[in-house]
């Protein structure tokens, strides 16, 4: 396959010098359209708003499977000093969806001109949003896993803190959940002299922060994973004025769907105990809710049988944990169709995810190339 990948590495740090946030992935989505459309893609914009959706059409009945990456970048100013370090102020490519989006380019070009190995379609799903934005949702709504029918669908992030270039699975439970709650505190206001006669609602808002911990420690069992953190806590404007009002964001993370729902019952109760207590009201609102991204067992395996032909025993690992509790949409995709979310190790030295030194490994274009190049040959490989 002559498919060059230094062009890829351009196009990574190209993207790395321009990032976009949720949402507004105009110039990324534009640079993917054009791209795709150029290989001979059939293209659609707008998916989702801001997504791209491209297909392969063999002509030849078979399967259809999708590979997706993601377009946005977050807001955090970039520390780093390289050449290809963003040029748009506090905005930064710091989860590395910049490698991601071109990762799957270059995939898609080795797909395209190995197209006459295929029977099926294969769909390249460039996605929006999904750092905090339910992306995978929006382009879900607007069909991007049907015309053609999606059957089976896969994508991958880079892990800090791994051997470069380690491809590594998890069946089951291998991201957590995010639901981001917002709570509103009310009580009475006054004086700072005379609290007798007021409602607190910061000294609510702070028993609250200390007694929801207890959600976790006392109320779940040890044998799931979850974390509770209170992120915001904003309240009072005088010294010598008790407010009346205190709103707190909290951030839970969960290993299932069934932990979440546990956790949130369990904070409002809570929640609702704390404010009787202090004779406030209250007010809890789901900001937004991510499910715990759980890989299917049957495609999980997939993964490993087609990648064995290109990867040694010590590149290839199936682990029993969870490697993080990070949150990830692609879990909507994987509640409507089989698949796998994958991982590829970007270097043990790594700075980690979300941090303002962070670079993606341009290595793993080539190795996550060479994955999605594997399983389009296991699903859709010709037997005439």
């Amino acid at each position: 396959m002559d498919t060059d990948i230094h062009k890829y590495i351009e196009i990574r740090k190209a993207l790395h010098r321009n990032p976009e946030l949720k949402y507004e992935e105009f110039d990324t989505g534009k640079l993917v359209a054009e791209h795709l459309t150029n290989l001979g893609f059939e293209v659609t914009t707008g998916v989702g708003k801001t997504g791209v959706k491209a297909v392969l059409y063999t002509n030849r009945p078979g399967p259809t499977i999708a590979f997706r990456a993601d377009l946005d970048a977050l807001p955090i100013a970039e520390l780093n000093d390289f050449e290809h370090k963003s040029q748009n102020e506090g905005k930064m490519h710091a989860c590395g969806h910049d490698g991601h989006t071109a990762s799957l380019l270059c995939a898609a070009e080795s797909l395209m001109k190995a197209k006459d190995a295929y029977c099926g379609n294969i769909v390249i799903i460039m996605q929006p949003a999904e750092e905090g934005g339910a992306g995978a949702k929006a382009m879900i709504d607007d069909g991007v896993l049907e015309n053609p029918r999606v059957d089976k669908i896969f994508g991958y992030h880079n892990r800090p803190g791994f051997k470069q270039g380690l491809v590594f699975v998890k069946s089951g439970s291998a991201m957590g959940g995010n639901t981001s709650l917002t709570v509103k505190i009310l009580g009475k206001g006054g004086h700072a002299a005379m609290p007798h006669l007021s409602h607190d609602p910061i000294v609510a808002g702070s028993s609250f922060v200390t007694q929801v911990q207890t959600v976790i420690s006392r109320k779940l069992s040890p044998l799931n994973s979850a974390a509770v953190t209170v992120s915001e806590f904003h309240a009072g404007q005088g010294h010598n004025v008790i407010s009346s009002y205190a709103q707190l964001s909290l951030s839970v993370r969960s290993d299932h769907k069934k932990t979440d729902d546990l956790l949130v019952f369990e904070i409002e109760k809570t929640l609702r105990c704390v404010c009787e207590q202090f004779n406030c009201t209250y007010e809890l609102i789901n900001e937004l809710s991510i499910p715990a991204l759980v890989n299917h067992r049957q495609e999980t395996t997939d993964v490993i049988s087609a990648c064995k032909k290109s990867f040694d025993s010590q590149s290839l690992l199936e682990i029993d944990y969870m490697p993080t509790m990070g949150a990830e949409d692609f879990s909507f995709y994987l509640l409507e169709r089989p698949g796998c979310y994958f991982f590829i190790g970007n270097g043990e030295d790594s700075a980690y995810l979300h941090n303002p030194h962070y670079d993606f490994n341009d290595n793993n274009i080539a190795v996550a190339r060479q994955v999605y190049m594997d399983l389009a040959q296991f699903y859709l490989g010709r037997n005439d």
